[in-house]
């Protein structure tokens, strides 16, 4: 996966299987057997870096939420070269399909309800994809179109004051 993401940062997103199964040292037989398709292993490349590198940094979910964004507009700002390449891609739309659903799985209706109050499971399902897409369109308009050099600490703040419009922070006790 490492392979795909460095080759793609590097040459953008129309790299051929040929060069991608090289970089990665492997067939393009076992390559296509995998994964299908060269967008179907660049999708798998951008959610692998995103649980390997992101995630973890996102776990607690007790961490200020401004510090957690902050990691998110790091790690996409770390590896601009690449996501803008696949988001503005042919598997850009299923990119962010697949980093939506990533990032759904960071709300949880508990947390929804702490700052919400009482909401049902259907809306707070509601809520988590509202929420996921729309930081993930919010990222995505940022790394494919903000001027270099990117500035995480003002996506942030950016994210930080929509979220905070659609689940207010806890009181703390």
């Amino acid at each position: 996966m490492a392979a795909a993401v460095d080759l793609v940062a590097e040459r953008g997103a129309a790299v051929p299987v040929t060069d991608l199964a090289e970089a990665a040292d492997v067939s393009r037989q076992l390559l296509y057997q995998h994964f299908g398709d060269r967008d179907t292993l660049l999708v798998a490349a951008a959610a692998d870096l995103v649980r390997r590198e992101l995630l973890p940094h996102l776990a607690d979910p007790r961490a200020p939420r401004h510090a957690r964004l902050l990691a998110v507009a790091r790690h996409f700002a770390d590896h601009r070269p690449f996501y803008r390449a696949v988001l503005t891609g042919p598997c850009a739309w299923r990119l962010a399909e697949a980093l939506a659903e990533l990032f759904r799985t960071l709300i949880t209706t508990e947390a929804l309800r702490a700052g919400l109050g009482e909401v049902d499971e259907r809306a707070a399902r509601d809520l988590a994809v509202l929420i996921s897409h729309g930081t993930g369109a919010i990222v995505h308009d940022w790394v494919v179109r903000a001027e270099d050099p990117l500035r995480p600490e003002e996506l942030a703040d950016r994210l930080l004051t929509v979220t905070s419009l659609l689940t207010p922070a806890p009181p703390h006790p």
